[in-house]
């Protein structure tokens, strides 16, 4: 298989990564067709594409034939069977949930073309863990993009020891067809290349701020005036999401039994009270 074969891409999922990962790959000329169990998710998912490319033409980054033509490429379904039955490539970005995950894929080993690639978008669940309940382990990898989809350039793709050299390759092919950077990972490794990195910083803010020895404003202050990242641990996961943090942490406990690997308590305050950042209107700041 080439990366030429692929003409039609199913994404799992139509929340913050699934719906910008479709339009990624709609804009990038592929028919895609996003699904997800909530309707609502759906509705909401096909808005943002309604509203997002005319916003794109009116600032010259997309022309109106662009537009319309990605606006063509993209459809929405509630139905799994309806979204991979014809699906060259499958990107799934679902909940950050083993067992959601791995009985996603076994369905979609079942219904997808034998030649299809499913690839997981999953930032720390390596794909050796989900692989096994399908037939075709070769075809599985990890495709991980980066929150917001649309905007930030990097994917990484991670080859285990289970995924074939021509997946990795076409996977990475199709990272530059959908005008993205891909880094490919021979290895796999818990939390890949960036997210280990990132995890380091948000665990060390998360700690200095559950010992009460600085405010989350104060430490993301301090990590963007002297660290010159764009933007503070705090408010970084109030973009990806605190139920994120707070899922990642859990799977990597229960695996684990390590109390090290517990999440935080402040990211369980805000998990309980549903205060999952600016998906939700408030985390450990307030959206209006």
């Amino acid at each position: 298989m080439n990366v030429q074969d692929i003409k039609k891409i199913c994404v799992i999922g139509a929340g913050n990564m699934g719906h910008q990962i479709s339009l990624c790959a709609a804009l990038a000329g592929y028919q895609v067709v996003c699904t997800d169990i909530s309707q609502a998710m759906l509705n909401k998912a096909a808005e943002f594409a309604r509203t997002y490319l005319p916003g794109r033409v009116a600032k010259g980054k997309l022309t109106q034939e662009q537009a319309d033509q990605a606006l063509a490429n993209l459809s929405f379904t509630p139905s799994l069977e309806e979204a991979a039955s014809e699906a060259d490539f499958v990107i799934e970005a679902a909940v950050e949930k083993l067992d959601v995950k791995r009985k996603l894929f076994a369905d979609l080993d079942r219904i997808a073309p034998s030649h299809a690639i499913l690839a997981t978008n999953s930032s720390f669940i390596v794909s050796s863990k989900i692989a096994g309940v399908t037939s075709r382990p070769d075809k599985v990898c990890n495709m991980h993009f980066f929150n917001p989809a649309l905007v930030m350039k990097l994917v990484e793709v991670v080859q285990g020891p289970h995924t074939s050299e021509e997946t990795a390759r076409v996977t990475m092919d199709l990272c530059e067809k959908l005008g993205k950077t891909g880094v490919l990972l021979k290895k796999e490794i818990y939390g890949f290349l960036v997210n280990r990195i990132l995890a380091a910083i948000n665990n060390e803010a998360l700690f200095l701020a559950d010992m009460g020895i600085a405010s989350p404003e104060e430490i993301d202050i301090a990590v963007v005036n002297a660290l010159g990242h764009p933007l503070g641990p705090f408010r970084l996961m109030d973009l990806t999401g605190i139920d994120l943090a707070y899922y990642i942490s859990m799977e990597r406990y229960q695996e684990s039994q390590d109390p090290r690997d517990k999440p935080s308590p402040l990211v369980v305050e805000k998990f309980v009270k549903k205060e999952w950042g600016q998906k939700t209107k408030k985390g450990f700041y307030t959206y209006e």
